[in-house]
């Protein structure tokens, strides 16, 4: 019976559109598609536990709770993170709503952002509606909190529209948020200065949509940290991976996210250090250390005969050879990871890779898969 329900699950037309919308709750520029995830849970039909180490906006987690499996996630950015958690967690509209309702009825204010950037980005009364969630939220760890943490978090900042509003700020990007120098610029220029939007009815709109008819929830976990550091410490076993790890001299990540990451708790300003990142090496053999460090660890929280299935590409500015970085991890990893595949992805979507969320860098090198399957006899497992 649940054969049944796995395949339905990753069949494209026998899935509901309802049920696929929790899966865009928040947009994030590290995803992929879900067909691919999808896919590789098709193609192990056996597994009965799913991890994604560079978890990323929760994709993978999301296609598992699809297939009726649960799964464990691991990211290092905090927004990542946040968002992947909503994706294991079940909750009903009305529930979200009284939530946000509560928290904007308390007097439990924090101090307002001050600057040029926050008085042109938001309307006075918008922000303190902001501010005030945002204080609250951090003190609540329940799934309703996850839930409208993220949902906020996809509603921050966006594109204004013509009928009701989707996003709480002035004009400015879904997926990342532009620093505040260039945003100021922009508003005064056009002489766009910000409307007043009620948080809370934004809230109950996108609540409504994501949240008609979710997935039934299979358990699992959301763990924010270092990817190797976190998988010495969990003692679940895994028989299908499926991730996309940073690109080589991606370095971007916290400070394309920074509004998102302050509403988490962060400074109210851009944050440039990227450090723990594991995209940020000083040369490619570093980078090909600290992936097999990754591929390694995995393959000790993973039964013998699991599956891996890797998306890669490079930035465009870096033009390194994708197939090259991932294989050259996998046998550096020497932890029992045979290659069975290495084939290409295509050009995917734009917003749907990490290549071209960068403008104009430069035409996109071409995404590749790369499958290996952990081998019985695992070569350092003596040495373990």
């Amino acid at each position: 019976m649940k054969a049944k329900a796995k395949a339905k699950a990753t069949d494209p037309q026998k899935r509901s559109e309802d049920a696929l919308r929790l899966n865009a709750i928040c947009p994030y520029y590290t995803m992929f598609p879900l067909d691919f995830p999808l896919e590789h849970l098709a193609a192990k039909p056996d597994a009965t536990r799913v991890l994604d180490p560079f978890c990323g906006r929760g994709t993978t987690l999301y296609a598992a709770r699809l297939a009726g499996l649960p799964s464990v996630g691991i990211d290092i950015n905090p927004v990542a993170a946040a968002i992947a958690q909503a994706k294991l967690t079940k909750v009903t509209p009305g529930a979200v709503v009284r939530l946000a309702r509560q928290i904007l009825n308390s007097d439990r204010l924090d101090e307002v952002p001050e600057g040029e950037f926050w008085h042109w980005c938001y309307e006075e009364q918008t922000l303190r509606e902001i501010v005030t969630l945002r204080k609250n939220l951090m003190a609540m760890d329940t799934p309703t909190a996850a839930m409208l943490r993220a949902i906020l978090l996809g509603i921050l900042h966006g594109p204004r529209n013509k009928g009701l509003p989707s996003y709480l700020s002035n004009q400015m990007p879904r997926t990342y948020a532009s620093k505040p120098a260039y945003a100021v610029k922009f508003w005064k220029a056009r002489g766009m200065d910000p409307v007043r939007i009620s948080a809370l009815d934004v809230i109950a709109r996108r609540a409504n949509y994501l949240l008609r008819s979710t997935p039934i929830p299979q358990g699992g976990r959301v763990y924010l940290g270092d990817s190797v550091e976190t998988l010495r410490e969990i003692r679940n076993k895994f028989d299908l991976v499926v991730t996309s790890p940073p690109y080589y001299g991606m370095r971007t990540y916290v400070a394309d996210q920074w509004l998102r990451s302050w509403f988490l708790g962060g400074l109210p300003e851009v944050p440039y250090n990227s450090s723990g990142q594991i995209a940020r090496q000083p040369n490619q053999e570093a980078f090909i250390r600290a992936l097999a460090e990754v591929w390694a660890a995995t393959a000790q929280r993973c039964h013998r005969g699991a599956r891996l299935a890797i998306r890669f590409g490079a930035l465009p500015s870096a033009r390194k050879d994708p197939k090259r970085l991932v294989v050259d991890s996998l046998h550096q990893a020497n932890a029992g990871w045979i290659v069975k595949e290495v084939r290409p992805a295509g050009t995917s979507p734009k917003q749907a890779r990490q290549a071209e969320q960068f403008g104009k860098a430069g035409s996109a090198v071409e995404e590749i898969d790369v499958v290996a399957e952990l081998n019985s006899r695992r070569p350092n497992s003596q040495n373990r």
